[in-house]
């Protein structure tokens, strides 16, 4: 599934954009400014950006700057208070893509991001193959070869998330708040059980391993 970074210093703001945006099937990264903001984008795969321009430390207009500069391909949604033509001409200017105005409809909103990434073509690929191994996100079905394997929702997604960027570590708060939600009360040890039931179903599976990163978290390595 994408991943959404939402970026504002108003915790309301982010938590209503947030909700919205993980029921219309998105995860969501936050951070409460744009300096944060970066460090996120760099530690963490993120699809699309959602920035406010009013935010202490680095404000909106950096921010995109600076996103910009770092990947010219990187869908950016402005939304701010701060609806002056002269302002939206600015953060064209700068490299945001829409634009939207609070107080805006949170169905708006998920609109606007579902088009944006559209139009970046991101999250069009629904099969992701590991040598013999498919997943197929719109059916959830697994496949070994010609055999077909059936896992369990949160197995799955755990799975398909580490597959979609091999090699990238992703902490246990992180697989948390993507796969269970921000809202999931329960230990995030959860993950370790999960990860043990994957590689016991795929031990003898060439292909792919997932390893453990000592004090970090894990990461999906793809065979050559």
């Amino acid at each position: 599934m994408p991943t959404i970074l939402v970026a504002d210093d108003d915790a309301n703001i982010r938590e209503l954009v947030c909700l919205f945006l993980r029921n219309d099937g998105f995860a969501t990264v936050e951070a409460t400014n744009g300096r944060e903001a970066l460090a996120l984008y760099a530690s963490t795969h993120v699809d699309l950006v959602v920035l406010d321009i009013m935010m202490p430390i680095m404000d909106g207009w950096t921010l995109c700057k600076e996103l910009r500069r770092a990947n010219s391909d990187l869908p950016l949604l402005m939304l701010t208070a701060r609806g002056e033509t002269w302002e939206k001409v600015k953060g064209f200017e700068l490299g945001t893509d829409d634009y939207l105005t609070k107080p805006f409809d949170p169905l708006e909103l998920a609109v606007r991001v579902r088009a944006l990434l559209k139009r970046y073509r991101i999250g069009s690929v629904q099969t992701i193959q590991l040598g013999e191994v498919a997943l197929d996100r719109q059916t959830y079905k697994v496949t070994i070869g010609a055999e077909s394997l059936s896992l369990p929702l949160k197995e799955f997604e755990l799975l398909y998330k580490l597959a979609e960027t091999p090699g990238q570590v992703y902490t246990r708060e992180q697989l948390i708040d993507q796969i269970w939600g921000m809202d999931y009360a329960g230990d995030n040890r959860t993950i370790d059980v999960h990860i043990k039931r994957l590689r016991e179903r795929f031990a003898a599976t060439p292909g792919f391993r997932i390893e453990t990163v000592r004090g970090l978290g894990y990461r999906l390595e793809a065979s050559e």
